[in-house]
């Protein structure tokens, strides 16, 4: 066997194996073995044909081809471990001749990645600041959750609760078919498609109103998209809010001893929801930031196989159990949602490189105890199937991958700290 190797971009080797004739002999041999006991020739009994006899039978070609079935794996496997190259997924294959056998196999390898100078990154966490009008729209929110629902003798205004049956078609294609249907009359709302409501305003108890929408441009089928779709609908019951006065009695209703007290509480709750969702902000932020200032480079392979992955939850999730069911449903091709879900995960797989680079260079480590003490959260409140649950969970497929995921949560806290510490990272010793 002769090898050649050469160091292509995205972390993959492309070796140029060629067999040597006494391999391919050897190959054809083991091949004529278990084909002439297969396979009836004429005039001989199973497994007493000659070679020669069998090639003419078969055809020269087939016989090759399953000589090249064990041979190529197997002068692969060598060519490896003479190369000392260690793999993360099969190789793409291509004979490039037969006689002799000559073939190349792009051989995909772990990620390298190059970080920027992470150390020094530097970052301003968010200031938090609650408006009083924020304050007023989650004291309405309040009033609206305490108003109650009192029937009317007029037609539908914004702001309404109705009962409803809809009927509703595209072209031929049933759309929707419902009785009872329990609907607030939202100004703004795009269910079950926007402008709905709008057209609903007026309608009478006990008469039947037709009206046709568009289907907009982001609906998630989109062989209905730009089509027009009639509805039938009949209002059963109308009832208005009626919304409590601002007081402290609806203070107290919702739990709270009086107005300026259910504001404070208010206030501190936003207050703690903000707070988070800027230190999430920030997180996300610094990851980027070491991500843009860094090189990573990994084979192809991980990015296709991360996009299978999500095509065939999102099939999943819309309750279609074959990938072309989904793709006909939504009137595009796999290589269209597979062009679009490129960017993300590019970006995905970038981050978490980063993280795990970033962990291991400054020997972030997750122990035993802190993936237990995960699991014991995840099953705390499972009362009927915590056991089961407690079992899935330390299966060794699902707890290497959390223990993973905790690593690089500890990593990204680490790096938040010290991108807001306002104080500089000695670098380590080199080991």
């Amino acid at each position: 066997m002769k090898v050649t190797a050469e160091t292509l971009e995205d972390s993959q080797i492309a070796l140029n194996i060629e067999a040597e004739a006494g391999e391919l002999n050897k190959a054809m041999d083991d091949a004529y073995r278990r084909l002439v006991n297969k396979i009836s020739v004429p005039g001989f009994r199973k497994g007493k044909a000659p070679r020669f006899i069998l090639e003419q039978h078969i055809g020269k070609g087939a016989l090759l081809e399953e000589s090249l079935e064990q041979l190529i794996p197997q002068l692969y496997k060598e060519a490896i471990d003479l190369q000392k190259i260690e793999p993360i997924d099969q190789p793409q294959m291509e004979i490039i001749q037969t006689e002799p056998v000559i073939f190349k196999a792009v051989v995909p390898v772990k990620p390298t990645v190059e970080l920027g100078d992470y150390r020094n990154l530097k970052l301003q966490p968010e200031s938090v600041e609650i408006t009083d009008e924020e304050i007023d729209a989650a004291v309405e929110l309040k009033r609206q959750e305490q108003a109650v629902l009192a029937p009317v003798d007029r037609p539908v205004q914004f702001g309404d609760v109705v009962t409803l049956n809809i009927k509703a078609d595209i072209g031929e294609k049933p759309f929707l078919n419902h009785k009872d249907i329990v609907y607030e009359v939202n100004k703004d709302s795009q269910v079950p498609l926007p402008g709905f409501a709008e057209k609903l305003r007026g309608a009478q108890k006990g008469k039947g109103k037709d009206f046709t929408l568009i289907i907009p441009p982001d609906y998630r089928i989109k062989e209905f998209v730009g089509k027009e779709c009639f509805f039938k609908v009949a209002v059963t019951e109308v009832k208005e809010k009626q919304l409590p006065e601002l007081d402290d009695e609806l203070s107290q209703t919702c739990g709270y001893d009086n107005l300026t007290s259910m504001k404070e509480a208010l206030r501190a709750d936003l207050k703690g929801k903000a707070k988070q969702l800027g230190e999430q902000r920030l997180r996300e932020t610094a990851v980027d930031a070491v991500v843009e200032i860094s090189q990573v480079h990994y084979p192809p392979v991980l990015e296709n196989k991360e996009i299978d992955r999500l095509l065939e939850r999102e099939a999943r999730r819309l309750g279609f159990t074959k990938l072309n069911n989904y793709l006909n449903a939504a009137n595009s091709t796999e290589e269209k949602l597979r062009d679009s879900l490129r960017p993300t995960v590019k970006k995905q797989i970038a981050r978490l490189l980063v993280l795990d680079e970033i962990a291991r260079i400054e020997k972030i480590e997750i122990n035993e105890s802190e993936v237990d003490n995960q699991i014991n959260e995840m099953v705390k409140n499972e009362e009927q199937d915590g056991e089961k649950l407690r079992q899935l969970l330390q299966s060794p497929q699902v707890k290497e991958p959390m223990g993973q995921t905790l690593r690089r949560n500890k990593t990204v806290d680490w790096l938040v700290k010290t991108a807001t510490s306002g104080n500089q990272i000695e670098a380590e010793a080199e080991q």
